[in-house]
Protein backbone atom coordinates (compact mmCIF):
# COMPACT_ATOMS: atom_id res chain seq x y z
CA UNK A 1 0.00 0.00 0.00
CA UNK A 2 2.61 2.80 0.77
CA UNK A 3 4.50 1.26 -2.61
CA UNK A 4 1.45 1.94 -4.16
CA UNK A 5 0.75 5.18 -2.41
CA UNK A 6 3.93 6.87 -2.84
CA UNK A 7 4.32 7.46 1.22
CA UNK A 8 6.45 7.05 3.97
CA UNK A 9 5.56 3.72 5.71
CA UNK A 10 5.56 5.26 9.12
CA UNK A 11 3.50 7.96 7.65
CA UNK A 12 0.89 6.41 6.65
CA UNK A 13 0.41 4.76 9.86
CA UNK A 14 0.84 7.75 11.81
CA UNK A 15 -2.47 9.04 9.43
CA UNK A 16 -3.95 5.59 10.54
CA UNK A 17 -4.04 6.24 13.64
CA UNK A 18 -4.71 10.21 13.42
CA UNK A 19 -6.16 10.92 9.69
CA UNK A 20 -7.03 14.26 10.68
CA UNK A 21 -4.39 17.36 11.15
CA UNK A 22 -4.36 19.33 14.08
CA UNK A 23 -5.86 22.09 12.18
CA UNK A 24 -8.71 20.31 10.75
CA UNK A 25 -9.36 18.80 14.63
CA UNK A 26 -9.68 22.59 15.53
CA UNK A 27 -11.63 23.24 13.07
CA UNK A 28 -14.30 20.30 14.02
CA UNK A 29 -14.32 21.47 17.83
CA UNK A 30 -15.43 24.71 16.72
CA UNK A 31 -17.61 24.05 14.34
CA UNK A 32 -19.39 22.56 17.32
CA UNK A 33 -19.57 25.74 19.20
CA UNK A 34 -20.61 27.77 15.93
CA UNK A 35 -23.23 25.46 15.77
CA UNK A 36 -24.17 26.25 19.52
CA UNK A 37 -24.19 29.80 18.91
CA UNK A 38 -26.28 29.54 15.84
CA UNK A 39 -28.70 27.72 16.89
CA UNK A 40 -29.26 29.44 20.08
CA UNK A 41 -30.48 32.86 17.82
CA UNK A 42 -32.59 30.20 15.92
CA UNK A 43 -30.51 30.82 12.78
CA UNK A 44 -30.49 34.51 13.09
CA UNK A 45 -26.74 35.14 13.35
CA UNK A 46 -23.93 34.93 11.25
CA UNK A 47 -20.10 34.69 11.20
CA UNK A 48 -19.73 38.72 13.16
CA UNK A 49 -21.83 37.83 15.53
CA UNK A 50 -20.95 34.17 16.18
CA UNK A 51 -17.14 35.31 16.44
CA UNK A 52 -18.23 38.09 19.46
CA UNK A 53 -20.30 35.36 21.04
CA UNK A 54 -16.97 32.67 20.77
CA UNK A 55 -14.79 35.48 22.02
CA UNK A 56 -17.19 35.68 25.63
CA UNK A 57 -16.48 32.23 25.66
CA UNK A 58 -12.46 32.62 25.66
CA UNK A 59 -11.83 30.98 22.04
CA UNK A 60 -8.92 33.45 20.03
CA UNK A 61 -9.40 32.21 16.91
CA UNK A 62 -10.36 35.11 14.24
CA UNK A 63 -13.58 36.29 12.08
CA UNK A 64 -12.37 34.87 8.87
CA UNK A 65 -11.81 31.31 10.36
CA UNK A 66 -15.21 31.16 11.57
CA UNK A 67 -16.74 32.54 8.43
CA UNK A 68 -14.69 29.59 6.62
CA UNK A 69 -16.12 26.78 8.70
CA UNK A 70 -19.53 28.24 8.29
CA UNK A 71 -19.00 28.42 3.97
CA UNK A 72 -17.71 24.79 4.20
CA UNK A 73 -20.44 23.60 6.22
CA UNK A 74 -23.22 25.67 4.63
CA UNK A 75 -24.63 27.62 7.76
CA UNK A 76 -25.92 30.69 6.44
CA UNK A 77 -27.47 33.12 8.65
CA UNK A 78 -31.21 34.36 7.49
CA UNK A 79 -30.88 37.29 4.81
CA UNK A 80 -33.13 40.59 4.61
CA UNK A 81 -35.51 41.08 2.05
CA UNK A 82 -34.83 43.98 -0.06
CA UNK A 83 -37.23 47.00 1.38
CA UNK A 84 -39.12 49.28 -1.44
CA UNK A 85 -37.87 52.89 -2.25
CA UNK A 86 -40.05 55.62 -0.54
CA UNK A 87 -40.40 58.60 -2.16
CA UNK A 88 -41.01 61.64 0.35
CA UNK A 89 -44.18 62.63 1.81
CA UNK A 90 -45.98 65.56 3.73
CA UNK A 91 -45.60 66.41 6.84
CA UNK A 92 -48.51 66.25 9.30
CA UNK A 93 -50.62 68.75 9.95
CA UNK A 94 -51.06 68.03 13.48
CA UNK A 95 -47.64 67.38 15.09
CA UNK A 96 -44.38 68.92 13.35
CA UNK A 97 -41.23 66.24 13.14
CA UNK A 98 -39.24 67.20 16.08
CA UNK A 99 -36.66 64.02 15.72
CA UNK A 100 -35.68 65.11 11.95
CA UNK A 101 -33.82 61.68 11.89
CA UNK A 102 -31.49 62.52 14.82
CA UNK A 103 -31.65 58.97 15.60
CA UNK A 104 -28.25 59.07 17.86
CA UNK A 105 -28.89 59.84 21.45
CA UNK A 106 -26.88 60.60 24.27
CA UNK A 107 -28.86 58.99 27.39
CA UNK A 108 -31.98 56.88 28.01
CA UNK A 109 -35.46 57.81 28.50
CA UNK A 110 -34.84 60.67 26.11
CA UNK A 111 -36.03 59.80 22.36
CA UNK A 112 -38.89 56.94 22.09
CA UNK A 113 -40.33 55.74 18.65
CA UNK A 114 -42.94 53.63 18.22
CA UNK A 115 -44.58 51.94 15.38
CA UNK A 116 -47.62 49.37 14.58
CA UNK A 117 -46.89 45.70 12.47
CA UNK A 118 -49.61 43.03 12.16
CA UNK A 119 -49.30 39.34 12.24
CA UNK A 120 -50.84 36.32 10.04
CA UNK A 121 -52.60 34.12 11.79
CA UNK A 122 -55.36 31.29 11.35
CA UNK A 123 -57.42 33.29 13.16
CA UNK A 124 -56.86 36.89 11.88
CA UNK A 125 -53.98 39.39 12.27
CA UNK A 126 -52.91 40.20 15.31
CA UNK A 127 -51.30 43.82 15.80
CA UNK A 128 -48.31 44.29 17.44
CA UNK A 129 -47.09 48.01 18.72
CA UNK A 130 -43.68 48.64 19.99
CA UNK A 131 -42.05 51.40 21.89
CA UNK A 132 -38.14 51.47 21.06
CA UNK A 133 -35.36 53.35 23.27
CA UNK A 134 -33.28 55.07 20.69
CA UNK A 135 -30.48 55.06 23.20
CA UNK A 136 -30.17 51.31 23.67
CA UNK A 137 -32.48 50.32 20.77
CA UNK A 138 -34.34 48.24 23.74
CA UNK A 139 -37.89 47.06 23.60
CA UNK A 140 -39.43 49.15 26.77
CA UNK A 141 -42.94 49.01 25.94
CA UNK A 142 -45.61 46.68 23.56
CA UNK A 143 -48.74 45.57 23.07
CA UNK A 144 -50.88 43.00 21.06
CA UNK A 145 -54.50 43.27 20.07
CA UNK A 146 -56.27 41.79 17.10
CA UNK A 147 -57.49 45.15 15.97
CA UNK A 148 -55.87 48.40 15.54
CA UNK A 149 -57.63 50.81 18.13
CA UNK A 150 -55.92 53.44 19.65
CA UNK A 151 -55.96 50.95 22.66
CA UNK A 152 -53.36 49.02 21.23
CA UNK A 153 -50.86 52.04 21.11
CA UNK A 154 -52.00 52.99 24.35
CA UNK A 155 -51.26 50.40 26.37
CA UNK A 156 -47.44 50.19 24.45
CA UNK A 157 -47.19 53.22 25.97
CA UNK A 158 -48.27 52.82 28.98
CA UNK A 159 -45.91 49.41 30.00
CA UNK A 160 -43.02 51.47 28.50
CA UNK A 161 -44.18 54.42 30.81
CA UNK A 162 -44.40 52.17 34.23
CA UNK A 163 -41.40 50.36 33.27
CA UNK A 164 -39.04 53.11 32.95
CA UNK A 165 -40.76 55.72 34.78
CA UNK A 166 -38.64 58.82 33.40
CA UNK A 167 -37.92 62.10 35.00
CA UNK A 168 -37.84 64.09 31.93
CA UNK A 169 -40.18 64.89 29.27
CA UNK A 170 -39.12 62.12 26.59
CA UNK A 171 -39.61 62.49 22.90
CA UNK A 172 -41.99 59.85 21.21
CA UNK A 173 -41.89 59.26 17.52
CA UNK A 174 -44.41 57.81 15.01
CA UNK A 175 -45.68 57.68 11.95
CA UNK A 176 -48.73 59.29 10.81
CA UNK A 177 -50.85 56.67 11.79
CA UNK A 178 -54.09 57.10 12.63
CA UNK A 179 -53.50 55.46 16.20
CA UNK A 180 -51.35 58.33 16.60
CA UNK A 181 -53.29 61.37 15.55
CA UNK A 182 -56.30 60.38 17.95
CA UNK A 183 -57.61 62.55 21.08
CA UNK A 184 -56.51 59.69 23.01
CA UNK A 185 -53.19 59.41 22.11
CA UNK A 186 -52.23 62.67 22.33
CA UNK A 187 -53.97 62.95 26.13
CA UNK A 188 -52.20 59.75 26.77
CA UNK A 189 -48.66 61.40 25.60
CA UNK A 190 -50.21 64.77 27.66
CA UNK A 191 -50.71 63.13 31.14
CA UNK A 192 -47.51 61.22 31.51
CA UNK A 193 -45.26 64.25 30.33
CA UNK A 194 -44.35 62.69 26.42
CA UNK A 195 -43.64 65.33 23.80
CA UNK A 196 -45.16 64.40 20.51
CA UNK A 197 -43.18 63.95 17.18
CA UNK A 198 -44.19 62.66 13.94
CA UNK A 199 -42.77 61.59 10.91
CA UNK A 200 -43.83 62.90 7.16
CA UNK A 201 -46.59 60.59 5.56
CA UNK A 202 -45.43 57.95 3.67
CA UNK A 203 -41.87 58.28 4.55
CA UNK A 204 -40.44 55.29 6.41
CA UNK A 205 -36.93 56.44 6.81
CA UNK A 206 -37.96 59.19 9.31
CA UNK A 207 -38.74 56.52 11.51
CA UNK A 208 -36.07 54.21 10.55
CA UNK A 209 -35.23 52.34 13.87
CA UNK A 210 -38.81 51.38 14.23
CA UNK A 211 -38.98 49.73 10.81
CA UNK A 212 -35.92 48.02 11.29
CA UNK A 213 -37.11 46.51 14.82
CA UNK A 214 -40.06 44.94 12.44
CA UNK A 215 -37.69 43.75 9.82
CA UNK A 216 -35.19 41.88 11.86
CA UNK A 217 -38.64 40.28 13.82
CA UNK A 218 -40.17 39.45 10.52
CA UNK A 219 -36.72 38.17 9.22
CA UNK A 220 -35.25 36.07 12.39
CA UNK A 221 -39.07 34.76 13.84
CA UNK A 222 -42.19 34.99 11.58
CA UNK A 223 -41.08 34.97 7.98
CA UNK A 224 -42.49 31.97 6.68
CA UNK A 225 -45.05 31.00 9.58
CA UNK A 226 -48.76 31.41 10.14
CA UNK A 227 -49.55 30.87 13.49
CA UNK A 228 -52.60 28.63 14.25
CA UNK A 229 -53.81 30.78 17.08
CA UNK A 230 -53.42 34.13 18.35
CA UNK A 231 -52.29 33.34 21.84
CA UNK A 232 -49.11 30.88 19.95
CA UNK A 233 -48.18 34.23 18.04
CA UNK A 234 -47.93 36.38 21.44
CA UNK A 235 -46.50 33.79 23.36
CA UNK A 236 -44.18 33.72 20.57
CA UNK A 237 -43.74 37.67 19.87
CA UNK A 238 -43.23 37.76 23.91
CA UNK A 239 -41.07 35.00 23.80
CA UNK A 240 -38.74 37.18 20.44
CA UNK A 241 -39.25 40.38 22.50
CA UNK A 242 -38.21 39.80 26.03
CA UNK A 243 -35.91 36.50 25.81
CA UNK A 244 -34.17 37.09 23.10
CA UNK A 245 -34.08 40.50 21.49
CA UNK A 246 -33.69 42.78 24.88
CA UNK A 247 -31.25 40.06 27.03
CA UNK A 248 -29.26 38.27 24.35
CA UNK A 249 -29.54 39.52 20.54
CA UNK A 250 -26.32 41.10 19.65
CA UNK A 251 -27.10 44.50 17.81
CA UNK A 252 -24.97 46.14 15.23
CA UNK A 253 -25.63 49.77 16.37
CA UNK A 254 -24.70 48.76 20.09
CA UNK A 255 -21.39 47.62 19.15
CA UNK A 256 -22.64 44.03 18.80
CA UNK A 257 -24.39 43.66 22.20
CA UNK A 258 -27.69 43.52 23.45
CA UNK A 259 -29.25 46.20 24.58
CA UNK A 260 -29.89 45.39 28.19
CA UNK A 261 -26.07 44.49 28.25
CA UNK A 262 -25.88 48.49 26.66
CA UNK A 263 -27.73 49.67 28.74
CA UNK A 264 -26.02 47.60 32.08
CA UNK A 265 -22.46 48.63 30.87
CA UNK A 266 -23.81 52.66 30.54
CA UNK A 267 -25.17 52.25 33.79
CA UNK A 268 -21.79 51.09 35.29
CA UNK A 269 -20.05 53.68 33.66
CA UNK A 270 -21.63 56.73 35.61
Amino acid sequence: MCRVLKVHRSGYYAWLKKPLCNRALEDQRLLKLILKSYNASNGVYGSPRIFLDLCDEGETCGLNRIARIMRANKIVALQPRKRPRYKSGFPSNKVDNHLQREFAVESPDQVWVTDITYIRTWQGWLYLATIIDLYSRKVVGWSMQPNMASKLVIDALSMAAVRRKPENEVLIHSDQGSQYGSNAWHKACEAFGFKPSMSRRGNCWDNAVAESFFGSLKKERVRKRIYQTMDEARNDLFDYIEMFYNPRRRHSHLGGVSPEAFERASNSDL
